[in-house]
């Protein structure tokens, strides 16, 4: 159960991480500078949602795994950030390495 959490929670950051990069790099410069606004009124409501989504695993996770708040504090900055979710996925992918081999 736990490793399956952990992997929903991992891919979810992924998405939204992925879906932020879209939307600032691509979607963004559509709209100032080629004047393309749709792209943004597309790309944005499926970021918000995917956001959305996030922040309520990161709640379950911390009610599942017992984070620690500032890690679950982290886990929401880290959504804000530009790559932000990339780097939190390897931290978490080392900790998990470390917890199966301690296990």
């Amino acid at each position: 159960m736990f490793k399956n959490a952990l992997r929903i929670f991992r891919f979810m950051g992924l998405l939204e991480g992925g879906s932020l990069l879209i939307l600032l790099f691509i979607a963004m410069p559509l709209k100032y500078l080629f004047e393309f606004p749709e792209a943004v009124s597309i790309v944005g409501p499926i970021h918000g949602a995917l956001f959305s989504v996030y922040i309520l695993i990161t709640i379950y996770m911390t009610f599942i795994f017992r984070w620690p708040f500032r890690f679950s504090i982290g886990a929401v900055a880290s959504a804000f950030l530009p790559f932000g979710n990339f780097i939190l996925d390897k931290r978490l992918e080392s900790w998990q390495q470390l917890r199966t081999s301690v296990a």
